[in-house]
Protein backbone atom coordinates (compact mmCIF):
# COMPACT_ATOMS: atom_id res chain seq x y z
CA UNK A 1 0.00 0.00 0.00
CA UNK A 2 1.50 3.28 -0.95
CA UNK A 3 0.87 6.61 1.35
CA UNK A 4 -1.72 7.69 -1.08
CA UNK A 5 -4.10 4.70 -0.57
CA UNK A 6 -4.21 5.56 3.09
CA UNK A 7 -5.20 9.04 2.79
CA UNK A 8 -9.09 9.52 3.82
CA UNK A 9 -10.77 12.60 3.78
CA UNK A 10 -11.14 13.86 7.24
CA UNK A 11 -14.92 14.27 8.68
CA UNK A 12 -13.86 17.42 10.90
CA UNK A 13 -13.36 20.71 8.56
CA UNK A 14 -10.07 22.40 9.21
CA UNK A 15 -10.55 26.80 10.23
CA UNK A 16 -9.74 29.13 6.94
CA UNK A 17 -5.70 30.31 7.36
CA UNK A 18 -7.01 33.50 8.78
CA UNK A 19 -8.96 31.96 11.70
CA UNK A 20 -6.12 29.41 12.88
CA UNK A 21 -4.33 30.42 15.64
CA UNK A 22 -0.86 29.91 15.49
CA UNK A 23 1.90 29.25 18.16
CA UNK A 24 1.64 31.39 21.28
CA UNK A 25 3.23 31.72 24.74
CA UNK A 26 0.09 29.52 26.19
CA UNK A 27 1.63 26.88 23.69
CA UNK A 28 4.74 26.62 25.73
CA UNK A 29 4.37 23.32 28.22
CA UNK A 30 3.06 21.13 24.95
CA UNK A 31 5.80 22.31 22.86
CA UNK A 32 8.52 21.06 25.77
CA UNK A 33 6.05 17.88 26.11
CA UNK A 34 6.50 17.28 22.10
CA UNK A 35 10.33 18.27 22.05
CA UNK A 36 10.37 15.80 24.54
CA UNK A 37 8.63 13.08 22.94
CA UNK A 38 10.50 13.66 19.24
CA UNK A 39 13.80 13.58 21.09
CA UNK A 40 12.79 10.33 23.10
CA UNK A 41 12.55 8.78 19.59
CA UNK A 42 15.22 9.93 17.92
CA UNK A 43 12.46 12.46 15.94
CA UNK A 44 13.98 15.97 16.94
CA UNK A 45 15.78 16.43 13.46
CA UNK A 46 12.81 14.98 11.67
CA UNK A 47 9.48 16.30 12.25
CA UNK A 48 7.94 19.77 13.45
CA UNK A 49 4.89 21.40 12.90
CA UNK A 50 2.47 23.01 11.03
CA UNK A 51 -0.93 24.99 11.09
CA UNK A 52 -3.43 23.05 10.29
CA UNK A 53 -6.02 24.87 8.19
CA UNK A 54 -8.10 24.95 4.75
CA UNK A 55 -7.39 27.26 2.16
CA UNK A 56 -10.15 25.41 -0.10
CA UNK A 57 -12.01 21.81 0.76
CA UNK A 58 -10.55 18.62 -0.69
CA UNK A 59 -13.18 16.21 -2.10
CA UNK A 60 -12.98 12.81 -1.20
CA UNK A 61 -10.11 10.73 -2.42
CA UNK A 62 -8.14 14.02 -3.02
CA UNK A 63 -4.55 15.50 -1.42
CA UNK A 64 -2.29 17.95 -2.47
CA UNK A 65 1.30 17.78 -3.79
CA UNK A 66 4.27 19.89 -3.60
CA UNK A 67 6.46 20.93 -5.82
CA UNK A 68 9.06 23.43 -5.82
CA UNK A 69 11.96 25.15 -8.08
CA UNK A 70 15.37 25.68 -6.20
CA UNK A 71 16.21 28.41 -8.93
CA UNK A 72 12.94 30.63 -8.34
CA UNK A 73 12.68 29.93 -4.97
CA UNK A 74 8.97 28.93 -5.11
CA UNK A 75 6.90 26.79 -3.43
CA UNK A 76 3.96 25.19 -5.83
CA UNK A 77 0.60 22.94 -4.48
CA UNK A 78 -1.88 21.52 -6.71
CA UNK A 79 -5.10 19.12 -5.65
CA UNK A 80 -4.65 15.59 -7.19
CA UNK A 81 -6.67 12.52 -7.00
CA UNK A 82 -4.84 10.08 -4.13
CA UNK A 83 -5.44 7.16 -5.95
CA UNK A 84 -3.97 8.46 -9.64
CA UNK A 85 -1.30 11.10 -8.80
CA UNK A 86 2.60 9.67 -9.66
CA UNK A 87 3.82 11.19 -6.42
CA UNK A 88 4.07 8.68 -3.60
CA UNK A 89 6.18 10.39 -1.04
CA UNK A 90 4.43 12.38 2.38
CA UNK A 91 5.28 15.42 3.50
CA UNK A 92 2.74 16.61 5.54
CA UNK A 93 0.32 13.66 7.94
CA UNK A 94 -2.59 15.56 10.18
CA UNK A 95 -3.16 12.99 13.61
CA UNK A 96 -6.81 11.58 13.88
CA UNK A 97 -8.71 10.71 16.33
CA UNK A 98 -10.08 7.69 17.17
CA UNK A 99 -13.43 8.20 16.02
CA UNK A 100 -12.03 9.94 12.36
CA UNK A 101 -10.22 6.68 11.33
CA UNK A 102 -11.00 5.36 8.10
CA UNK A 103 -12.13 1.26 8.34
CA UNK A 104 -8.46 1.10 6.39
CA UNK A 105 -6.68 3.03 8.74
CA UNK A 106 -8.31 1.85 11.75
CA UNK A 107 -7.57 -2.08 10.79
CA UNK A 108 -3.71 -0.75 10.36
CA UNK A 109 -3.73 1.25 13.37
CA UNK A 110 -2.53 4.04 11.46
CA UNK A 111 -3.34 7.43 14.11
CA UNK A 112 -2.45 9.80 10.86
CA UNK A 113 -4.14 11.11 7.88
CA UNK A 114 -1.71 12.14 4.92
CA UNK A 115 -2.18 15.49 3.93
CA UNK A 116 0.43 16.87 1.38
CA UNK A 117 2.92 14.82 -1.07
CA UNK A 118 5.58 16.12 -2.30
CA UNK A 119 6.75 15.82 -6.20
CA UNK A 120 10.30 13.48 -5.70
CA UNK A 121 9.83 12.41 -10.23
CA UNK A 122 11.05 15.60 -10.59
CA UNK A 123 14.03 16.16 -8.27
CA UNK A 124 11.56 19.36 -6.77
CA UNK A 125 11.15 18.12 -3.60
CA UNK A 126 12.97 20.29 -0.74
CA UNK A 127 16.92 19.06 -0.23
CA UNK A 128 17.14 17.68 -3.30
CA UNK A 129 19.32 19.40 -6.33
CA UNK A 130 17.34 19.80 -9.54
CA UNK A 131 19.65 18.09 -12.55
CA UNK A 132 19.06 19.29 -16.00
Amino acid sequence: MTETENSPTSTVSLPSFEEAEGLGPQDAEFVRDLVGVLTKHGNLDRFGLCLLHDHFPLGPGEVLVETNDPRTRTLHAQVEKAGQTRHAKASQWRFLRHAQRSPGAELKGDPYQVIMLCDPLKDLCPGRERTG
